[in-house]
């Protein structure tokens, strides 16, 4: 298994500093969520004491049991408290959700004059979702590749708003062979989102393994030619860094999916994509209209 923190160490060393400039500011994170990362980390650290942690902020406690008691877990009798909940799922899928979906409500409060967030909710879900498939496939952890694809762009509303004219020539111009927003990012601004949203996990206290594939996630094929990480999360989250979405952060992303299914027998391009848009579109509040890859299956298979 792959040593993480050995890994983040090795790339962004003991005590890296953030690339954004200083009148960037992000999203307020709950602090419950993040002393919650935090206390998890020790060998030590109970159910019990976790759940104290949780309790503090009663928005979190309510989502983490709405989390534990829906169907997808078929328990028989319902779970009341957080110290159950934490228990039942485990301390590091707890960790993973209550990050994740902290983050996804603080995405949802915020605006971007080049985003539109909810159709950038939206893609993020359906990547999710993706990302899992694709870990299936490589037997990797599942849970981990869900939470790194939601949380993949996490300061891109707040850094295309407050660097707007950066990123509106990224939206209006995409030219006869349009870059990649990651290129583009570094020929523009010297870094790019993902190493920047990275970072700033990492200033958050967030699990190593978290970090490292939110910083891999636009390293695509690289990612899976890599002896150390193609049967990792990370590879699933950068095969699904490959979906179309609504900011084009990947112009031929999927022609680079189709060139893998080509490669890769397991990887059924057209089936995946039903099985995630039936689970975006299973949530309902209209998310899967904005949904791109099932479109963008047929419309290659139709050329």
């Amino acid at each position: 298994m792959l040593d993480w923190t050995a890994y983040r160490k090795s790339v962004l060393g003991n005590d890296p500093k953030s690339v954004l400039p200083p009148r960037v500011r992000l999203p307020v994170f709950p602090k419950a969520a993040v002393e919650f990362s935090r206390k998890s980390k020790e060998d030590d650290a109970s159910p019990a004491e976790l759940a104290r942690i949780v309790e503090t902020d009663s928005g979190l406690t309510c989502e983490l049991l709405r989390h534990v008691n829906s169907s997808a877990f078929g328990l028989r009798r319902k779970i009341a408290t957080a110290k159950h909940a934490i228990t039942t799922l485990g301390i590091r899928e707890t960790c993973l959700f209550l990050l994740s979906s902290s983050l996804a409500g603080a995405i949802r409060g915020r605006q971007s004059k080049v985003i539109d967030i909810r159709e950038f909710t939206a893609n993020n879900l359906e990547r999710a979702y993706f990302a899992t498939e694709v870990a299936k496939l490589l037997k990797a952890d599942t849970e981990l590749a869900f939470s790194a694809a939601m949380m993949a762009d996490f300061i891109l509303p707040d850094i295309t708003t407050q660097l707007y004219p950066s990123y509106h020539d990224f939206a209006v111009d995409k030219g006869e062979q349009p870059q990649r927003l990651v290129q583009y990012e570094q020929a523009t601004l010297g870094w790019d989102h993902a190493g920047a949203g990275a970072l700033v996990m990492f200033k958050w206290g967030f699990p190593d393994d978290l970090i490292c594939c939110v910083m891999l996630h636009h390293h695509g094929f690289k990612v899976l030619a890599d002896s150390t990480l193609r049967s990792t999360s990370a590879a699933a989250v950068a095969v699904a860094s490959f979906l179309p979405d609504g900011f084009r952060q990947v112009p031929d992303g999927m022609e680079l999916l189709v060139r893998l299914e080509q490669k890769w027998s397991a990887f059924r391009l057209m089936k995946i994509a039903e099985r995630v848009h039936e689970q975006v579109e299973s949530i309902g509040m209209g998310l899967a209209e904005h949904c791109t890859l099932l479109r963008g299956c047929e419309a290659a298979c139709a050329t």
